[in-house]
Order: structure tokens, then C-alpha cells, then sequence
């Protein structure tokens, strides 16, 4: 196999999209529950980030959702106890219940990730 990950270390990405003229509620929710995370001790890594406008030239592949719309959050803790207590913080249940009519789909998409090389 040519992947890997630091001995432990689960990886993801959280992705949504923020229903039409929710996308403001969505980051403040976002922002706030960033805060949050980060102070977890096994957090590495908590980053949110809003899909935005290519430059001029670039190839980009396109997708359905309006720019702005779209969520992305990298997310790195220091092993699967650690994304366990993340799992299971009350601000999560919170976010997530706050977020759930504001966004298109059921809940977060979540991939798993596995470094390269």
C-alpha cells in the first residue's frame, strides 16, 4: 500500500452544504463550535472552510451547489479515544441539532482519510 497515517491519528473531512440564505447562521454556528473543538486535548487539527470562487484561469471541476454554500472542515485528533470524547461533547449535539435545518442534507458527510506517502 502506498498510504498511511501517524500511528493512531484519525483524519476526516466534514462536508455540508448550508441551505439558500442560511450560509451566515451556518458559519457563526461553525466559528463557534471551531472554538470549542480546538480546545479538546486530543484535537491536532480543526479547520473549517467555506468553498470559494476559483482565481481567473484555474481548471476546476464544478459542482451543483452555489459557491458559498458549500462547507468543508479538516479535522485531525490524536487517536480514535480522542475522536471518541470529540464524538461526544455536549457543544457537538448542539451544533449538529442547530445545524440540521439550516443545511441540505440529513447530516455531515464524513470521509475518513488515510495520508499519502
Amino acid at each position: 500500500m502506498s498510504w498511511s497515517k501517524p500511528e493512531g491519528v484519525v483524519e476526516l473531512v466534514a462536508e455540508f452544504t448550508a441551505l439558500p440564505g442560511r450560509e451566515e447562521e451556518v458559519e457563526r454556528l461553525l466559528l463557534a463550535l471551531t472554538a470549542e473543538v480546538r480546545n479538546e486535548p486530543g484535537c491536532l487539527e480543526f479547520t473549517p472552510h467555506r468553498v470559494a470562487h476559483a482565481p481567473a484561469g484555474a481548471a476546476v471541476a464544478t459542482s451543483s451547489a452555489p459557491v458559498g454554500s458549500r462547507f468543508h472542515v479538516t479535522e485531525a485528533y490524536r487517536d480514535e479515544e480522542a475522536f471518541a470524547a470529540h464524538l461526544a461533547g455536549q457543544y457537538g449535539a448542539e451544533f449538529n441539532a442547530a445545524l440540521h435545518p439550516l443545511i441540505v442534507e440529513d447530516r455531515s458527510s464524513l470521509t475518513f482519510l488515510a495520508r499519502l506517502g
